[in-house]
């Protein structure tokens, strides 16, 4: 070979080697990027030019799919649709065209789009009888009478709020409602419909967040609720043995290191009180005592074997709840009942009814309960899961016998269902500086039957400017709807 064809002949074979270089820097180190690029639309239009798969709720689905038409970009084919979309949006999220996905919409999506590794032999025989590729269904633990009951019953109320069910024995979640919700269907098109739709649920634009996710999202002081993990701290670290020993409780009670009483709501009889009087009373002194007495550190392992200071995976994630570290003795008193740096989500609350409800055994909260393919096949199943013990059975048992007092005789007697025993816990959290805002109504509990089963947990939050102070309270706003969603569950294991 001459010189100048040798020159050729390397220039060209440089050219190919480039091209190779470049071809596998694209498909194996930029193909994520690229994939993910805003920019790039083909992973858009896959993305809708079948129907999605479904979210399944009791075996039916709550969304749909439907032809975008004129409403939409010529190459987006289908949007999404649901099914009662203001009850299911914290459980289902949203997926538009226009705004992207969120929630199970956007956690799932592999699986709705068909686009999920599992689901490769699946597409390859579609593909090889010709058959057009389809999205599969993410199954859910969700109970649509229980979703029913919490969401109309925070409708209903007027304000905001949230409510979560667990079966206290596996973890499912039965319930997750928020209120003020939206429908996801109003903005999942590409149209000038869907965005002024979208626009008008910002925050900026409504100040109600109807977009916020109220049950794993927000936290809010949980007030006395927060009384029944003191009440398991106390019995945990031996301070107390039985529900019915006498505490050592004065009244007044001086927080430590100041001269500033902790005060009861009302003549109550808290001095020396049992922890089941204490409770059925809801007595600050009492309790804000037994947390400065164990001190911060004991009382922060209870409440992170409960699950605070943790984020939570249902796959949604969920806020962590705070119990702080380094507080001093008054500072942890105040934290024992509910206020001061303690924050909790609604999930967090639900989790703490339904450990104490499973002889203290408290089970990893999840809603998918199986994924599917297209053809209903099992892709994946969720296992319950143990997430920690935070108190021995022996003790649990206690806690429920104080918590069962709640509702016979105390201050949440509006969660009383016939034939079935209900443990309880009230709570009026103070919200704003120096309690200048109307406070939070809170009430957790769970529900057993006469055959000793206990299938719902319960935690319900109701935040109502408009309400007159004097009308607040966890057993006067939260507690009734509480007794909806167990009454659902229980009809709906007959």
């Amino acid at each position: 070979m001459n010189k100048p064809l040798r020159r050729i002949a390397i220039f060209c074979g440089l050219l190919v080697l480039t091209l190779l270089l470049r071809d596998n820097w694209l498909q194996y180190v930029k193909a994520d990027g690229l994939k993910t690029d805003p920019k790039n639309r083909r992973v858009t239009i896959a993305r809708y030019s079948t129907p999605r798969g479904d979210i399944i709720v009791d075996g039916d689905p709550i969304t749909g799919s439907t032809a975008s038409g004129s409403s939409g970009l010529n190459d987006l084919k289908y949007k999404r649709t649901y099914k009662n979309g203001p009850m299911w949006a914290p459980v289902t999220g949203y997926a538009s065209q226009a705004f992207g996905a969120n929630q199970l919409e956007s956690l799932e999506d592999g699986i709705l789009t068909g686009d999920d590794d599992r689901l490769f032999f699946r597409n390859t025989l579609d593909m090889v009888t010709g058959k057009q590729k389809s999205g599969g269904n993410a199954v859910t633990t969700l109970n649509a009478a229980a979703q029913s009951a919490a969401y109309n019953g925070l409708k209903k109320q007027g304000g905001k709020g949230a409510v979560v069910a667990l079966e206290p024995s596996t973890g499912k979640i039965l319930a997750l409602a928020s209120y003020p919700s939206y429908d996801p269907s109003a903005f999942a098109g590409t149209s000038d419909t869907d965005a002024e739709a979208w626009k008008k649920l910002q925050k900026k634009y409504n100040p109600d967040d109807p977009m916020l996710n109220r049950a794993l999202r927000e936290t809010y002081p949980p007030g006395s609720t927060f009384k029944v993990v003191t009440a398991a701290a106390a019995l945990q670290n031996g301070l107390y043995s039985s529900a019915d020993q006498a505490t050592k409780s004065p009244l007044p009670y001086v927080m430590p290191g100041t001269t500033t009483e902790l005060k009861n709501e009302g003549s109550i009889p808290c001095k020396n009180a049992t922890m089941r009087v204490a409770l059925r009373y809801s007595c600050n002194t009492v309790f804000g005592k037994i947390g400065a007495d164990l001190g911060n550190d004991k009382m922060l392992a209870e409440a992170k074997k409960f699950g605070f200071d943790s984020e939570q995976f249902t796959p949604v994630r969920s806020s962590a709840s705070v119990f702080s570290d380094d507080m001093n003795q008054s500072q942890t008193a105040l934290s024992s009942i509910g206020q001061y740096n303690t924050a909790a989500t609604p999930l967090q609350m639900a989790m703490v009814a339904s450990a104490v409800a499973n002889d203290g055994k408290l089970m990893k909260p999840y809603m998918i309960d199986k994924l599917q393919s297209s053809n209903l096949d099992t892709i994946s199943q969720t296992d319950p899961e143990e997430m920690s013990q935070p108190l021995s059975s022996s003790n649990a048992q206690i806690l429920q016998s104080m918590m069962e007092t709640v509702v016979k005789e105390g201050t949440g007697t509006n969660a009383q269902i016939g034939g079935v025993t209900v443990g309880g816990k009230t709570g009026t959290a103070q919200h704003g500086v120096e309690n200048s805002e109307n406070p939070y109504a809170w009430f957790i509990s769970y529900a057993k039957l006469p055959d000793g089963s206990k299938p719902v947990a319960v935690a319900v939050v109701i935040e109502d400017d408009q309400a007159n102070r004097d009308d607040i309270s966890g057993g006067g706003l939260a507690a009734p709807i509480a007794k909806s969603v167990m009454e659902a569950v229980i009809s709906s294991k007959k």
